[in-house]
């Protein structure tokens, strides 16, 4: 029998046992059980324009806690976390939006990338509609994918190809002001180790100077951004094999990276083996449709993945198209479902956020609804929102991989 905790502001405590007596519960099976035993504590209230919510990211220190949501209306939204009260909205953005981060030392302040060459910052407690600084890029730049370095020091864009040229551009992020519209231009690109759309890029958790980026065309590149140029920054260069939708860092000190594909594949690398002689391969799944046996509806995509600190364990978010959520364990000896979340989505779930803190997770879909997930909850929203499977202008960006690139250095096929 499911246990459920009425008061949610309660705090559900849990301890973990690395070892222990038989029937008692490891770390990471404890973990799984939680994972499994999530509930909706709440809904936010429905839009007047309802659109697809396609990233979402929270603060971590601003009180209260603050949610940003990008939206195919060309909007970003922000709510109050744990009610998910509709704050403000920011609708300046010239283009359509690819993906949402707040500052990690200023958690006031939030950005966005857009398809018109521009990464804006905002003001989260201002409502201003202007940017606070605006990161312009070069004239012929359509940015798809964009981070923030641990450090806030350092943001990166990437572009979609044109004609023969795709970048990763950077800039210097430090003296954002309260002088609205301000501009600030690049510090430089990458423009050689990616030759198709960059569609995501993934700063490390802790050490500013690592990031890593994926591609349409199958590559996955970690770079040391503290070298002098390009050539030497590449640390390495992954094959997915495919195109690559989704990226990561996970594992102790995050020295792993893994990938996800338009086609659902998944890529598993150890980058602690680059100067050894041991294969960086972890895993390799060409379809996780196929290798998840996930019962009723099955698994139709992958939305991403997150790497659980206390029990050491990366997971998948996958789903279905009728709004069903399936959590995935990954392992080097293969993937298992772990459980699934069900009665909350009516549609694809496009996007989430994990919270490490109270150990729940955020998911917004293209039914316009934008949950909240905990251990054992019980809703307390008064209305459940009805099915919305609304038309956008955004699709994925799926690209034939062409098999001929080889990549350079340590690789893995």
């Amino acid at each position: 029998m499911l246990l459920r905790c009425v008061d949610t502001k309660l705090p559900l405590q849990t301890v973990y046992l690395i070892s222990g007596r038989a029937g008692e519960m490891t770390a990471v099976e404890k973990v799984e059980e939680q994972l499994a035993a999530l509930c909706i504590a709440r809904r936010c209230v429905p839009s007047e324009e309802p659109s697809y919510l396609l990233d979402i990211d929270t603060s971590t220190a601003a009180q209260p806690s603050l949610v940003a949501v990008s939206c195919s209306s060309q909007s970003l939204r922000l709510y109050d976390r744990e009610s998910l009260r509709f704050l403000r909205e920011y609708r300046a953005h010239p283009g359509s939006l690819s993906g949402v981060r707040f500052a990690h030392t200023c958690d006031s302040l939030v950005f966005s990338a857009c398809s018109q060459g521009t990464v804006q910052c905002w003001d989260a407690r201002s409502a201003t509609q202007k940017p606070v600084q605006v990161f312009t890029g070069y004239p012929s730049n359509v940015f798809i994918s964009f981070d923030v370095s641990c450090n806030d020091l350092i943001v990166c864009a990437g572009t979609e190809k044109v004609e023969k040229d795709t970048f990763l551009v950077f800039w210097d992020a430090r003296g954002i002001t309260d002088c609205a519209g301000a501009t600030k231009e690049p510090l430089g690109v990458y423009s050689e180790s990616h030759n198709d759309d960059i569609t995501k890029i993934c700063f490390h958790p802790v050490e500013p100077n690592l990031v890593v980026s994926g591609s349409t065309d199958g590559l996955v590149n970690v770079f040391d951004i503290n070298k002098d140029n390009e050539d030497d920054a590449l640390i390495s260069t992954c094959n997915s094999d495919s195109s690559v939708s989704s990226l990561g860092w996970s594992g102790e000190d995050y020295k792993q990276v893994y990938c996800m594909t338009h086609d659902e594949g998944f890529c598993w690398w150890d980058m602690a083996q680059l100067d050894t002689e041991e294969p960086i391969t972890l895993l390799h799944v060409l379809d996780v449709r196929e290798s998840v046996c996930a019962e009723n509806h099955g698994l139709h995509y992958l939305v991403g993945g997150l790497y659980h600190e206390k029990a050491k364990k990366l997971f998948l978010i996958g789903g279905t198209s009728t709004g069903n959520i399936h959590l995935i364990s990954c392992g080097t000896e293969g993937l298992s479902l772990v459980g699934t979340l069900s009665g909350g989505h009516s549609a694809t779930v496009r996007s989430f956020c994990w919270s490490p803190t109270d150990e729940s997770l955020l998911t917004g879909g293209e039914d316009a609804q934008l949950l909240l997930w905990k251990p054992g909850a019980v809703e307390r929203s008064l209305t459940k929102k009805a099915s919305l499977k609304i038309s956008s202008s955004l699709q994925k960006r799926v690209r034939v991989h062409n098999t001929s690139l080889k990549s350079r250095k340590k690789c893995s096929a």
